[in-house]
């Protein structure tokens, strides 16, 4: 067991855990323009994005990077400076650090050797997104990003199928398309809320199911990281396909006509109804076309 004083004096060194700007210069905190000001040294995701963040307020803190793909080597560096003594804060690109960012282990180790690690709260994506969401915000998951392989996310969102909280999470423009078909799939057409560009000038929220999500997101051309927020098992439909617990498809007793036709009456249209069809059946999409065509001359 471990008891911090966080602001006892004594010389001792002190890490710093300071949230930026996701977007609007204007976010950042007095307390944590102060602190940047103050520390002896200033450990940074991006040493780009960080230099033009304190170019901006006028601060002179010596900065270095630290990042995923060197966070043992400097981690061990900023270990060392704390052990002598010396103030170091840590920041990501955006946001709040360690959150889908490096830095747990840092955090551990400090910790673990007895160093004071101090929030200085302000920005955050997952939580701006949330409140703005029109989603229950009582009860929420942060998931982050989802594994990128199919089977993986196809296991995640599972996972997470009876789950009563909002779900949020962090997806690139290039992915959403797959997490939001495979979230109908695995979820069902439940509420859901993608949130772009916060605190800019183009911020966009698009509010909706998540089938008239994936519309929007066929017709946009959107760039930048998307934050996610899905609603709960309690807010929106169940699983299709599940009853009682059961895996097995409502649709398995329907031929493929019929399967579209279905979905057609939920108000897809023709070619989304078809598209999902081939996606749940594993059968070429023109399979699937063809039937329904030849059933309608």
């Amino acid at each position: 067991m471990k008891t911090q004083r966080s602001f006892e004096e004594g010389g001792r060194g002190r890490l710093y855990l300071v949230a930026t700007p996701i977007g609007n210069l204007q976010d950042m905190t007095l307390r944590g323009l102060e602190t940047l000001k103050t520390v002896d040294v200033i450990a940074c995701e991006d040493t780009r994005r960080t230099r033009k963040l304190l170019s901006h307020f006028g601060i002179r803190t010596p900065f270095t990077s630290y990042h995923e793909h060197n966070q043992k080597k400097q981690g061990e560096r900023i270990l060392a400076w704390l052990r002598e003594g010396k103030q170091v804060a840590l920041v990501s690109d955006a946001g709040t650090p360690l959150l889908s960012d490096p830095g747990e282990a840092l955090v551990r180790e400090a910790i673990e050797e007895g160093f004071p690690v101090v929030s200085i709260p302000g920005a955050n994506a997952a939580l701006s997104a949330l409140v703005v969401s029109g989603l229950p915000a009582k009860r929420f998951t942060f998931l982050g990003f989802l594994p990128r392989q199919e089977k993986a996310l196809r296991e995640e969102l599972r996972r997470l199928r009876q789950a009563p909280e909002t779900l949020i999470l962090y997806e690139a423009p290039h992915r959403l398309a797959k997490l939001l078909e495979m979230a109908i799939e695995e979820l069902g057409d439940r509420p859901a809320v993608l949130a772009r560009e916060l605190t800019k000038r183009y911020e966009e929220i698009v509010r909706g199911s998540l089938s008239e999500c994936l519309r929007w997101l066929e017709e946009a051309e959107v760039r930048g990281e998307f934050t996610v927020l899905i609603a709960g098992s309690g807010q929106g439909v169940e699983p299709e396909g599940t009853h009682g617990g059961e895996e097995t498809p409502c649709w398995e007793e329907w031929d493929i006509p019929e399967h579209v036709e279905a979905y057609q009456r939920q108000g897809m249209a023709r070619m989304e109804a078809i598209k999902r069809v081939a996606r749940e059946r594993g059968v070429p999409k023109r399979e699937i076309y063809r039937l329904v065509h030849r059933q309608t001359k």
